[in-house]
């Protein structure tokens, strides 16, 4: 059910950039002249080796546009996260399968990103273990003395469009979504999920969640990531 947990009437939407991006002299990039004013640009991650994250479905943008007073664009920019494209997007999403190590100039781009306002959402592609160990492993690395910590279900990220207390899954019994939370300065900046939030069966193309334990619900857990995000 959808719920009225937050004032979006009030909310104004017309920041499509992190705060406090390094300053360069390049020219306009191509995300600044995508953006258009007073919508949101959500980014789909390019990182380590030429990984990507187009198996991450976009259903969600469109839907918040309809529940809520956020207008957001419906299709995702893909954004090296070691580029300084990404302060451009307040929202970035992160997903695929097998093994990947980050460079040194994406992990500070990362962790820069995160701390001057930018929000990224991982989840590995069909719940990719190898994705997963080294997602876990770069994370530490770029926020070594901060740990991922398991959300309740308290938790205002199961409320701020729509009331989540438990999902089906691909395959196994109902359950509240397994979502954990980086924490910075009082705020969370990155949610990750070692289960399918990336709803690849909506996601079009050649994706497909090939064994993975997909979370049904994704579409109003990633709605209410977003609104998240761009409220707290």
């Amino acid at each position: 059910m959808k719920q009225t947990h937050l004032s979006l009437a009030t909310v104004l939407f017309s920041v499509v950039s992190v705060s406090g991006a390094p300053e360069t002299g390049d020219s306009k990039t191509s995300a600044s002249r995508s953006t258009e004013p007073g919508r949101v640009r959500a980014a789909a991650l390019n990182y380590g080796n030429n990984k990507t994250s187009t198996c991450y479905a976009n259903h969600f943008l469109s839907q918040i546009t309809k529940e809520t007073n956020i207008r957001a664009h419906p299709e995702f920019q893909p954004v090296k996260l070691e580029s300084n494209d990404i302060y451009n997007f307040p929202f970035s999403v992160m997903t695929g399968e097998g093994r990947f190590t980050l460079t040194d100039a994406q992990r500070q781009n990362m962790r820069n990103y995160l701390l001057r306002g930018g929000f990224i959402v991982a989840s590995a592609g069909c719940s990719s273990k190898p994705w997963i160990a080294s997602f876990q492993t770069e994370i530490r690395r770029v926020f070594p003395d901060t740990k991922l910590e398991k959300l309740r279900v308290e938790h205002p990220v199961f409320h701020t469009v729509y009331d989540i207390t438990y999902s089906r899954y691909t395959r196994g019994r109902a359950k509240l979504p397994h979502l954990e939370g980086l924490e910075v300065n009082g705020k969370i900046v990155l949610v990750w999920s070692p289960d399918g939030l990336n709803d690849t069966g909506n996601a079009g193309g050649n994706c497909c969640c090939c064994g993975g334990n997909e979370i049904k619900s994704a579409k109003k857990v990633n709605v209410n990531l977003l609104a998240y995000a761009l409220t707290h």
